[in-house]
C-alpha cells in the first residue's frame, strides 16, 4: 500500500475507493457443453420487506469490521469497500452448496436464506441507485453513485441456467463469454478495461497478470463509483500546511483544511467523531479520531456495534474542524484473510462445492483481490470500487456559540455511509502519510 499527499489545485475528488477482485479458478476439467444465457431481466420491484433489508445492512456492517480487524495488522493505511466485497461474493455464494455455503454465510454474515438474500441485495442496490438526483458531484458535475455487476464465462462451458437466472434477476449481471482457455491475457485485459470504464478510470489493472490462466472458467465482477461534493465545502484560502503526528512519534507536513460549521459531532472515552455530509445530505463521511495515545486500543475494539452506537449519538454542534487533504491507495489479496475468518473450504480443491454453478464440484475460489484509492480535498468525495470473482444539518444559529475544536492531526479511522439505510460503503484509516 502506498500513500502520497496531493498538492493539487482543482482536484476533482475527495475520495476514491476500491477495486476488489475475488477469483474462482476451475480445476483441470475439459471445456465442454454450451454456455447457457439467461433470458431473465433484472427484477426492478423486488418483494423485500424492511426487516430483510435491515438484516442485510447489519450483516454487511458486521462483516466489514470483522474484515477490518483481520487487515489492520499491517502498519500502513487501509481502505476498502465491504459492500463491493459482499456483492461480488454474494454472486459466488449463489452457486455454493453444503459446507462451502455454510462457511461463506457465517463469514460474510449472510443470515438470510438464499432465496431472500439475493432479492435483498437487489432491493438495496436499487434504493442506492436512486440517491442524489439534485446533489452535486465533487468535480462540478452531478452526483454519481454507479454500482454495476458482470459475469465473464468461458466460451463453450456449461453453466446452470438457475445460477445465471439468479444473477440476472438480482444483480443485473449477464454472462459475457471470453476465451480464458486460449487467450487468458487478452481476457484479463478485457475485464480490467471494463472495470476502468465503470470507475471513470480510477481503478486500473484490477486483475494482476497470472491470476487468470487457461484453467479459469468464470469471473464475477462488481464495480462501484461514487462522486459527491461536500454539503459544506472547505474554503481553499483557509488551507495551510501543518504537522500530522505519526504513531511512532514522528511527524510530516500536510496541507490542513479548515472550516467552522454545524456538523454532526460526538465525543466519548478517548475519542471524538465528526460527520461531514455530502451534497444532498444522503451520504456522509464520519471520521473517528482517537486520542493520540489511544489509537491502537480504540481501533482494536472497533466493531459494527460500537460504530452503530457512536453514529446514533451524533448531534449537530458548531465545530472548528481542521483535517488534512490526503490521497492514498490500498491493495489486498483477501484469500488469507477470508480463510482465517472462517471460509477456507471455498479456496480448496478438491473440497469446495460450487455445484450450484455448473452442476458438479469443478470450481473453487482462486483468490480475492481488492484495490482502493482515496483522495480527500476541499470540494468533495469521489470513490470507486471493483470486485471480481474468478473461477478455477441546519444553518449556524445567530447567537454566538463556542465552537468545539476537532483537529485531525494524528491517525484516524473513517467510513462513508448511506444515511437512510445505514449501509457502509467504504471503510478506511490513515496512519502513515508522506509529504
Amino acid at each position: 500500500m502506498a500513500v502520497e499527499v496531493a498538492e493539487v489545485k482543482n482536484l476533482f475528488l475527495c475520495l476514491i475507493v476500491v477495486a476488489l477482485i475475488s477469483g474462482l479458478a476451475a480445476c483441470a476439467q475439459p471445456v465442454t457443453g454450451v454456455v447457457i444465457q439467461s433470458d431473465k431481466q433484472r427484477e426492478t420491484s423486488p418483494n423485500v420487506n424492511e426487516a430483510d433489508l435491515a438484516t442485510l445492512v447489519d450483516g454487511n456492517s458486521v462483516f466489514g469490521f470483522d474484515l477490518y480487524q483481520a487487515l489492520r495488522e499491517e502498519d500502513d493505511n487501509l481502505f476498502f469497500s465491504p459492500y463491493s466485497i459482499s456483492l461480488a461474493l454474494a454472486m459466488t455464494y449463489a452457486g455454493a452448496r453444503g459446507e462451502t455455503a455454510q462457511q461463506m454465510a457465517d463469514t460474510l454474515q449472510f443470515t438470510l436464506s438464499q432465496h431472500r438474500l439475493h432479492p435483498a441485495f437487489n432491493s438495496l442496490d436499487i434504493e442506492l441507485s436512486q440517491r442524489g438526483e439534485a446533489a452535486k458531484g465533487k468535480d462540478g458535475e452531478g452526483f454519481r453513485l454507479n454500482i454495476v455487476n458482470a459475469i465473464w464465462g468461458q466460451e463453450g462451458y456449461k453453466f446452470l441456467s438457475e445460477f445465471l437466472d439468479v444473477l440476472a434477476e438480482n444483480y443485473g449481471a449477464g454472462l459475457r463469454p471470453l476465451d480464458f482457455a486460449n487467450a487468458p491475457e487478452e481476457s484479463r485485459i478485457t475485464i480490467n478495461d471494463w472495470v476502468s470504464d465503470q470507475t471513470e478510470g480510477r481503478i486500473e489493472d484490477l486483475i494482476p497478470q497470472g491470476l487468470i490462466d487457461k484453467l479459469t472458467r468464470l469471473v464475477l465482477t462488481n464495480a462501484i463509483y461514487f462522486n459527491a461534493a461536500w454539503q459544506h465545502p472547505f474554503n481553499e484560502d483557509m488551507t495551510e500546511d501543518g504537522p500530522f503526528y505519526l504513531l511512532d512519534g514522528g511527524e510530516v507536513t500536510l496541507p490542513m483544511m479548515k472550516q467552522v460549521n454545524m456538523l454532526g459531532y460526538v465525543e466519548g472515552d478517548g475519542y471524538q467523531a465528526v460527520e461531514l455530509k455530502c451534497s444532498g445530505k444522503e451520504f456522509s463521511m464520519i471520521i473517528f479520531l482517537p486520542q493520540a495515545d489511544q489509537f491502537e486500543a480504540f481501533e482494536g475494539s472497533l466493531d459494527a456495534q460500537q460504530v452503530s452506537a457512536i453514529l446514533g449519538k451524533l448531534e449537530g454542534k458548531k465545530v472548528t474542524l481542521t483535517m488534512p487533504r490526503f490521497e492514498f491507495e490500498s491493495k489486498f489479496n483477501l484469500k488469507g484473510a477470508l480463510s482465517t475468518m472462517g471460509m477456507p473450504l471455498a479456496f480448496i480443491w478438491p473440497g469446495a462445492d460450487f455445484s450450484g454453478i455448473t452442476g458438479k464440484c469443478d470450481l473453487f475460489i482462486r483468490d480475492v483481490v481488492h484495490k482502493a484509492f482515496i483522495s480527500v480535498d476541499e470540494t468533495g468525495t469521489e470513490a470507486a470500487a471493483a470486485t471480481a470473482v474468478v473461477m478455477p444539518p441546519t444553518a449556524v444559529p445567530s447567537k454566538p456559540i463556542k465552537a468545539i475544536e476537532v483537529k485531525i492531526d494524528h491517525p484516524f479511522i473513517f467510513v462513508i455511509r448511506d444515511i437512510e439505510t445505514g449501509t457502509i460503503l467504504l471503510v478506511g484509516r490513515m496512519v502513515a502519510p508522506s509529504a
